[in-house]
């Protein structure tokens, strides 16, 4: 089976003119039409909004058209709260969820008034003592156990290291509604890359129920409540994609079984999507470099691991296409490399793809979110452009290629690097 690709051969030999590989490009047209879906498919919730999981794809330009389609800022971190405030993504507009967190990010979340989700009980006394304790804060909830659909074990949340107890979840509120906490979210992630649409109405469920719990054990305003992510993408081209208005569907059943009996029918739902929101929307464009003839038969890219670690790391599979031969056979195997000296530096092992030849043109499909962010430097190696192919079909450098210069920014030589670019 085969994936297409939002750009075809000629559009790319285009574009690679002025951008040599690698590169990561993203379609700017599916970005929009995907937030607008996903916006449509929970439009029966009058508070709802999409906060983008910045660390997905932490691009100005990605984040800025996501500003555009009515979406927030999911941060973890100081410099992404910095770059969402600079961006224009103020207060509300902001959800910031992090763990094992500095003061000085707390302090700045504060500074910034956004939404602050605690990750552990302990950090209520920390927050209040390094920047205060706001009158709207959010709870993570962790359930514990093993999460299962369809008696399908899809991960254990217990082994999860964010999140509170039920037990702490109830405390906690009580601890905060004493230090003038008026309004409470709850949030809650229990497995990645679902394209089970089943998955958020679960988790909605378990959400919805113990937010009713807990109004009912401590007399909390909760105002919402913060699916977070989890909806995943077709990676392989046998799986089917989620869709996105029977997942939305089924959330607002469980809300109109759970909630609105219990007199909370203006909770909020928020989500905070990566994933699902870029993932499919963006692609690394390589150059086949090399090719080897050992026990096994290679083809290296100039683009390695520290262009996409995923498949290094997780193991994740990423679909391939060799341009302009997507309808030859794929009668040959390969292992494709990249160029760090580290043997698991491969995009795939064994896979079965038209003959390639020195100079093709190769995509690797889904890199819009967790390809570009997840990149480094080792092996001195320097991550690549970011290229958005516009909706009128012209393209825009919105990163540039990393140089021997920056690699060399951050040492004080006195002079010594000063020469290189």
């Amino acid at each position: 089976m085969t994936k297409t690709t939002f750009v075809n051969k000629e559009q790319l030999e285009e574009i690679v003119k002025e951008y040599p590989t690698p590169f990561h490009l993203y379609d700017e047209k599916g970005i929009r039409e995907n937030a607008r879906r996903l916006k449509e498919a929970f439009s029966w919730n009058k508070g709802f909004k999409e906060y983008f999981a910045v660390k997905a794809t932490p691009t100005p330009a990605i984040l800025q058209i996501l500003k555009e389609e009515g979406c927030g800022a999911d941060c973890s971190s100081y410099t992404e709260l910095l770059m969402s405030d600079a961006l224009g993504f103020k207060e509300d507009d902001i959800m910031f969820s992090s763990n094992v967190t500095p003061k000085e990010d707390f302090v700045l979340a504060r500074k910034l008034n956004v939404t602050i989700n605690l990750d552990d009980i302990t950090h209520i006394d920390f927050l209040e003592e390094a920047a205060g304790i706001p009158e709207t804060i959010s709870c993570r909830y962790n359930p514990g156990g093993e999460f299962t659909i369809n008696n399908e074990i899809m991960d254990k949340p217990e082994d999860a290291k964010y999140g509170f107890t039920r037990p702490q979840m109830t405390e906690g509120f009580k601890i905060l509604m004493d230090k003038g906490v008026k309004h409470f979210g709850i949030h809650s992630f229990l497995a990645s890359n679902n394209v089970e649409e089943e998955y958020y109405p679960i988790l909605a469920k378990i959400l919805f129920q113990t937010a009713v719990e807990l109004k009912e054990e401590t007399g909390a305003h909760i105002s919402f409540i913060n699916l977070s992510g989890g909806i995943g993408i077709p990676y392989r081209p046998e799986q089917k994609q989620a869709d996105i208005y029977k997942i939305g569907e089924g959330v607002r059943k469980a809300f109109e079984e759970i909630l609105v009996p219990a007199g909370m029918g203006d909770v909020a739902i928020y989500t905070e999507l990566g994933r699902f929101m870029l993932g499919p929307y963006g692609c690394l464009v390589a150059t086949a470099i090399h090719e080897k003839h050992i026990y096994k038969e290679y083809i290296g890219l100039d683009a390695c691991a520290a262009n996409l670690m995923r498949p290094t790391m997780y193991g994740a599979y990423h679909h391939i296409t060799v341009m302009g031969k997507e309808n030859e056979p794929a009668d040959h195997k390969y292992d494709i490399t990249g160029g760090l000296c580290e043997n698991n530096d491969k995009f795939a092992i064994d896979r079965m793809l038209p003959k390639i030849d020195i100079g093709d043109l190769v995509v690797l499909h889904d890199t819009g979110a967790h390809g570009f962010s997840m990149g480094y430097n080792y092996n001195g190696k320097l991550r690549s452009a970011e290229v958005l192919l516009k909706e009128d079909g012209k393209t825009e450098l919105i990163r540039r290629a990393e140089t021997p210069a920056d690699y060399f920014a951050t040492f004080d030589f006195t002079g010594l690097f000063k020469d290189i670019k």
